[in-house]
């Protein structure tokens, strides 16, 4: 199998909403740890503002986009409250969002292969750290993450409109 990670582009999109509809829906049938939904997060708008702004990537097996994620230098608000590990800001903290894997391509390594990524384009970029937030019930995500060397940090209210959408885990991989 050939596998590549690049830049999303605008011809990515559709093929980004049906990742996105088809995670929801295996959500829906099975255990929806991140409290994603269909039509509301994540969307097609998504896609597009994250390839617009150069931030959205995309792990494509023969072609096929298998896995995808945002990679930014936007913080929540309540991230200041934390007691990170390293003292960084702006262009040094790299944040990772929306980390998601395709069900047709579940267990076969592609969200290890998009936080190894992450990694090296954090190097790359001159970044101290990457940080993330995690809802407390995505137990299979954090599993990830402290596999891959990330350590949990502090929860915190992010303010999101959603009552089961309040608390976040924070975890922070030092580089």
């Amino acid at each position: 199998m050939d596998w590549k990670i690049e830049a999303g582009v605008i011809s990515d999109t559709d093929e980004l909403e049906q990742l996105y509809d088809d995670i929801n829906d295996y959500l829906d049938a099975n255990i929806n740890y991140p409290y994603w939904k269909k039509g509301v997060y994540p969307t097609r708008k998504d896609a597009e503002d994250g390839i617009v702004k150069g931030t959205l990537f995309v792990l494509k097996i023969s072609g096929k986009i298998a896995g995808s994620m945002l990679l930014n230098h936007i913080q929540y608000d309540a991230y200041a409250q934390a007691k990170w590990g390293v003292d960084a800001y702006g262009d040094e903290v790299m944040v990772l969002y929306r980390l998601v894997t395709h069900p047709d391509f579940m267990k076969q390594g592609v969200s290890s292969h998009l936080l190894d990524f992450a990694k090296k384009y954090a190097l790359e970029k001159g970044c101290k750290t990457i940080r993330l937030d995690v809802t407390p019930r995505n137990i299979p995500a954090i599993a990830l993450y402290e596999k891959h060397g990330y350590t949990y940090v502090d929860t915190v209210d992010l303010g999101l409109p959603y009552e089961h959408l309040k608390w976040f885990k924070l975890y922070e991989l030092v580089l």
